[in-house]
Parts: structure tokens; C-alpha cells; sequence
């Protein structure tokens, strides 16, 4: 049987009480309050109106009869309500059922972001394993188990058809040392579906911001490191998580190997940044509820992490703290990432995320010895080789600068690169004139100009509060877009700047993204030569959306089922970590997936698919099970068992004959009663010449 293993955990920060089912609400009874003014008015009349279009249940939610739903959180940012649900089905929680309703300050619904792609329909709530086995599973994912924190079921539905699953959390250690996971298990098949690290590991600099003040606690006569306004921000020996007392509130010796000391610059950055949040955006604290978490200076580790529960501070080859401006950012906006909607960003996205926030912070703190300078632990010299990363330029660092089918398939930092090379050209563009360094662009563009990074800083924010479990780069680009045209509505200036800092980093278009008329900014240029018909527009470039599937199903319509992660069923991506797998079922059985592209008139046009196939076939003679590739009525090719081989084959087709014309490009696989055929798909493109 086939399974679709991609898997995130939303999370909330204010809970409000609305709960509907089949096809009305049913409101949660509280007690009477006083009438609410300002804002307070404002963010009810946004609830409310949120309410109202969720108990209408309309089709962008994927309804199913037994859904009900659960308003999790409102944030507001300028003058946008974001308003965070979670998705419960016969009273199980459901994996990925998560979505955020936007309005305007009126009230008004501006748009709907929603990981659940089709509804739940039937489905039994009869486990066939016992929770015992989901968490014998879990723990053999980890070299060694602290202990299993628990499990619950649910109902699995990313990217396809839902799933009855056990998720179980574990702690205990893995390859890259702590290790905290949450492991979703098929409940009928045994089978891992997906597991998401909750220890976001990163690296950075330490004992650098000098000589700084620091926001203390006096309790009789004694000084503690705990922030007065935010208790819960503390800084504490990692042996035994005692926070640092004193009695003159004097601080640490400047000897980076000093854990006290590590503490203030620890202290310092999370004040640093609890300040950028609240004043560039309207955050309050850490898990934006007026909360944070514990930080602890003495991990004997070069590294530093972010659990859930605490903040971790590792140190350099030279034993020295790393607790600096841009890893306590870092860090921190892991957090943060944890505690706006859909949790923990996935895809290959959260080490970029937990980037954006330590610059951020560097650039607010304004501290000369520890500047803003879009690096990554340019100060401490971790392992002897300089910084770990670099956002204006990520190839000096080994990184990808440009996105792939396969950059959300890298290791978790790698994976940043195109990320945090975005991010560069958004704040600061191709040619800063602030002493930053140039950037390069992966399409050849030039002349792209930065908004700042306060601007590019509150434009990623509040696309993450339009965040679900199915966070990816191609969404991101959707979310960052819908975010610069609510907070500037009365400009195109910085939503152009975030869609042509997406297109210089490869990036593609996504068919939901927003479109913007208006104030404008001249196009960046290109150094790219011009087509050789331009009455026709352009003859270059990849005209397929999510052609490796990275994201999911979207952008494909039929069988999106047969899209997910199959390498634990051994039907491993050709790049990344996803592929279409049609058929395999040794059944009569027919699955399709499809998308339309249009072929400008005068262009050239190649079809190409890596595409594998096994069989269970003996014949060397009959086409019993079959592959059919079309484009609209036109049949490009036909495999078939025959075409059986290890690996995968890279398949070719001209699509020449159809310039000028919308086609459905379709591939359509059939099995017949017996012997099972799978034809595995990825990395397609429908690629434009002259």
C-alpha cells in the first residue's frame, strides 16, 4: 500500500473558543465581559467575522461532514487580522488540517491559507497497531531514548487521501547529537509516514558585545539574570539550569570560556531582539503571548538549539560561548517560528527562517561590535573556518544562491541558501550603497533595489502568520507576496521588490500568487539576451509549476495522492524528497496526475520527465500495464512493464507542434488484474527555446 509521509504540528498562541461541525458552529459559553474598545474591538470584529465565513464552510477548506474546527490564534499586523485554526475530524486531531483565515481591519476575509488539500471523506478510526508498536517505531529512529513524551492519534492528511496515524514524540539523542522527535506512524500499516526534528540545531558567534547594559531582576538584595518584564527569558548554568544570581549586578569577567559571561551576551541578545520584535513588529515577546524560554549557557558541544523548551549555547573549538547577536537570533527565531501558525517551517525553509531573525536582530541591536553584516557567526570562528553562512552570497559557505527541485531535499542549513539570499536582495538589493557587499542573481537581473530590512524584515513576519503545516519555498514566495500587498496597500514598490527578489533566486511563480497595479518600481534589467521574437514574448525558461513536487501536490490536479515521500517504501525521488508514484497496486487500477502549461506562439517546447519503472512482470513481449503521456489530445509517448530497469530514465518529447496553444500535459498510468507496474515520476519541465 502506498502512503503519502509529509507531516508539520500547528501551533497557537490565544486561544478563542470557536468550534463548528457539519454545517453550523457551536460557540463555546463564557462568561459576560466588558465591551472592548480599539483594538480589542477591532480583533473581535475580526473573530467574529473569521467565525462567521469558517461555519459557512466553504470549499477552500476541504470540508468533510465530521470536520470541526478550532480557532487557535489572532495576531493583528498593521491593519491584517491573522487568525490561526486547527482541524479536529470525528474529535481526532488531523496533521495538517491546519489553516489561517486574513482579514482586513473591517473584518473583510482577504485570503485563506490552507494545508489540507481534498476532504477527509470515509475513514476508519480502528487502528489495526497499538500505540506500544507507534512508539517501539518512534524510538528506534533515535541512537539512544531518553524517553517517549507520548502519543495520541490522529488523522494524517497531507498532500492526499487521510490516514488514521499514531503521533509520538521521543527524546533522547540522534546523528547530530540532542534529539527531539515527533514521528507520525501509519495506524494500519505500521509505517513511518513522516518525523520532524523539534531540536532546531544552529551555530554563531559569542563573548563580543562588550561592555552593554542589561535589564535585571532585584529580589531582596539579590540581582538575578532574568529579564523584569519578560520573567520567563532567563540565562542559567546549563549544569543544573540554576540562573545566575549576584549581589552588585555586575555581570561576567569577559573571558569567553566564563559560562556568566556567555550569559551576557546571551541576556543582551534576547533583550536586543525582544525589543526588535516589539517595536518593528508589534510581537510581543518571544512566543507572542508576552512569553519566552529558559537560555543556557554550557552545552559541551559546537553548537547551539532551540527544543521547544529551552535554548541551548554550545561553544568554539577554543571553548569560548557562542551566544552571540546573530545565534541567539537565530535561535530564538525558531521559537518564533514554533509559535506562529503551522509550527516549525518544513521543506527545507526553517534554518533560513531562524536567519532572517539573528540578522534582524544584529541590524536593531546597532552594536559596534557585533555589526549587522548578513553572516552567520562571522565572529567566533566556530570550527576554524570562518562564518557558517553567508545571505548575501551562499556559494562561500558551499551553499546553494539559487532554489531547486533539490534544495528541499538538502541538509536543513545547506537548504538555506536560497532562503537567505532572498532575504539579501529584498533589504539590501543587488548594489547596496550602505556599505554592504553586491549580490548576484541567479537570472541575471540587475539593479534590483533593497526596501530596508526593518520593510523585508515585517513582510516575512506576517507571511509566516499566514503559515501552515505545509510550509515550503513555493509557498513562502505566495505568502510573502499576499503579506507586502496587505501591509503597503497603496503601493506595488514593495511587492515588487519581493517578487523580483523570488524570481533572481529561482523561485518560480505559484498560481496563487497575488497580483498588484498601482505605484510601481521600474523592472530590474537583465543581462540575459533578448528572444529573437518578441512580438511573442519570451522563449525561455520552465513553464511548469512544482515540477519536482517538492510542494506537494499543489499546482496538480487528478490522483494527488500518488504525490508524497516514498523512499521508505523504496521508491526513492530522482531529486529531493518527493515524486508522483502511479499504480503499483497489482490490481486493476488507473491513476493520473496532470497540470496545464501554455506554449507561447512562435516558441519551441520540450517535455522532459525522469521517470522509473518496476514490474512484476515476466513478460518481455506484452504490454500489460502502461504509462500514456499526452498533451491535450496529442499522445506524446507510451512505457509500459517493458520498459522496467532500475533507476530512473530521462524521457523526452517535443511539444513543438502545439506553440500558441493551452495544453493539460497528462500522465496517466493503468494496471491490469495482476502483477503489480509502478511508474514513479519526478522532475518534470516543459522547457522554452527559439
Amino acid at each position: 500500500m502506498k502512503l503519502s509521509p509529509r507531516f508539520a504540528t500547528a501551533a497557537g498562541v490565544l486561544a478563542v473558543g470557536l468550534v463548528t461541525a457539519g454545517t453550523a458552529a457551536a460557540v463555546q459559553a463564557s462568561p459576560p465581559l466588558p465591551a472592548p474598545t480599539g483594538v480589542e474591538a477591532a480583533n473581535a470584529v475580526a473573530a467574529k467575522s473569521a467565525e462567521s465565513f469558517v461555519s459557512s464552510r466553504p470549499s477552500v477548506l476541504q470540508p468533510s461532514t465530521d470536520d470541526a474546527y478550532v480557532q487557535k490564534s489572532l495576531v493583528a499586523s498593521g491593519s491584517a487580522k491573522y487568525i490561526s485554526y486547527e482541524r479536529t475530524w470525528k474529535g481526532l486531531p488531523v496533521v495538517g488540517g491546519d489553516f489561517v483565515v486574513v482579514t482586513d481591519a473591517a473584518g473583510a476575509t482577504k485570503y485563506t491559507s490552507v494545508a489540507q488539500t481534498q476532504a477527509i471523506g470515509n475513514l476508519s478510526t480502528t487502528a489495526k497497531i497499538s500505540s506500544a508498536d507507534a512508539e517501539a517505531t518512534a524510538s528506534k529512529l533515535l541512537t539512544s531514548l531518553n524517553a517517549v513524551e507520548g502519543t495520541r492519534l490522529v488523522v494524517y492528511t497531507l498532500d492526499g487521501a487521510a490516514k488514521l496515524a499514531y503521533e509520538t514524540t521521543v527524546n533522547g539523542t540522534g546523528a547530530e547529537g540532542a534529539s527531539r522527535l515527533t514521528v507520525s506512524v501509519d495506524a494500519t500499516t505500521g509505517a513511518v509516514l513522516n518525523k520532524r526534528e523539534r531540536v532546531m540545531h544552529g551555530t554563531g558567534t559569542g563573548w563580543i558585545v562588550g561592555n552593554v547594559s542589561l535589564n535585571t531582576s532585584l529580589s531582596g538584595s539579590t540581582y538575578s539574570m532574568k529579564d523584569p518584564t519578560y520573567p520567563t527569558v532567563v540565562c542559567q548554568n546549563a549544569t543544573g539550569n540554576a540562573t545566575f544570581t549576584g549581589s552588585d549586578d555586575v555581570w561576567g569577567n569577559g573571558d569567553g570560556t566564563n559560562r556568566e559571561t556567555g550569559c551576557v551576551d546571551a541576556l543582551y541578545a534576547a533583550q536586543k531582539e525582544l525589543g526588535m520584535l516589539s517595536s518593528w513588529l508589534g510581537r510581543n515577546g518571544f512566543n507572542g503571548s508576552g512569553g519566552g524560554w529558559p537560555i543556557r549557557v554550557g552545552l559541551n558541544d559546537q553548537n547551539a538549539y532551540y527544543d521547544g523548551s529551552q535554548i541551548q549555547i554550545g561553544k568554539n573549538t577554543a571553548g569560548k560561548w557562542i551566544s552571540s547577536l546573530d545565534v541567539l537570533g537565530h535561535e530564538v527565531g525558531h521559537g518564533i517560528d514554533d509559535t506562529t501558525p503551522g509550527g516549525i517551517s518544513g521543506n527545507g525553509t526553517q534554518e533560513f527562517v531562524g536567519d532572517v531573525f539573528g540578522a534582524a536582530t544584529e541590524a536593531f541591536a546597532a552594536n559596534a561590535n557585533d555589526p549587522a553584516d548578513y553572516q552567520v557567526g562571522e565572529e567566533v570562528n566556530l570550527v576554524g573556518s570562518g562564518p557558517i553562512r553567508y545571505m548575501y552570497n551562499p556559494s562561500l559557505a558551499g551553499d546553494d544562491n539559487c532554489y531547486s527541485s533539490s534544495t528541499p531535499g538538502q541538509e536543513v542549513h545547506a537548504a538555506a541558501g536560497p532562503g537567505n539570499h532572498w532575504f539579501y536582495l529584498l533589504a539590501e538589493g543587488t548594489n547596496p550603497t550602505n556599505g554592504q557587499p553586491s549580490s548576484t542573481t541567479c537570472n541575471g537581473s540587475t539593479g534590483l533595489v533593497g526596501i530596508g530590512i526593518q520593510k523585508a524584515t515585517k513582510i516575512f513576519y506576517n507571511a509566516m502568520l499566514m503559515k501552515t503545516s505545509s510550509s515550503s519555498y513555493l509557498k513562502y514566495r505566495t505568502w510573502t507576496l499576499t503579506a507586502a500587498k496587505n501591509l503597503y496597500p497603496g503601493s506595488c514598490t514593495e511587492f515588487n521588490a519581493v517578487k523580483n527578489a523570488w524570481t533572481a533566486v529561482s523561485v518560480p511563480a505559484q498560481s496563487g500568487d497575488p497580483t498588484c497595479t498601482g505605484g510601481t518600481t521600474p523592472p530590474p534589467t537583465t543581462t540575459n539576451p533578448p528572444t529573437s521574437n518578441p512580438p511573442t514574448g519570451s522563449c525561455s525558461g520552465q513553464k511548469l509549476l512544482n515540477p519536482g513536487f517538492e510542494s506537494g501536490a499543489t499546482s496538480w490536479t487528478g490522483t494527488t495522492g500518488s504525490i508524497g515521500q516514498w523512499a521508505s517504501q523504496g521508491q526513492a525521488a530522482h531529486g529531493g524528497t518527493y515524486s508522483s508514484w502511479l499504480d503499483g497496486y497489482g490490481t486493476t487500477h488507473t491513476e493520473a496526475i496532470q497540470q496545464s502549461v501554455t506554449i507561447p506562439a512562435g516558441c519551441k517546447a520540450t517535455l522532459t520527465a525522469y521517470i522509473h519503472i518496476d514490474s512484476a512482470e515476466t513478460t518481455t513481449t506484452v504490454q500489460y500495464d502502461k504509462l500514456t503521456i499526452t498533451a491535450g489530445s496529442t499522445t506524446l509517448g507510451t512505457l509500459s512493464n517493458l520498459n522496467k530497469a532500475s533507476g530512473y530514465a530521462l524521457r523526452t518529447y517535443s511539444l513543438n507542434a502545439l506553440a500558441g496553444q493551452t495544453v493539460v500535459i497528462k500522465f496517466s498510468g493503468t494496471e491490469d488484474s495482476s502483477l503489480q507496474t509502478s511508474f514513479v515520476l519526478d522532475d518534470l519541465a516543459v522547457t522554452l527555446s527559439n
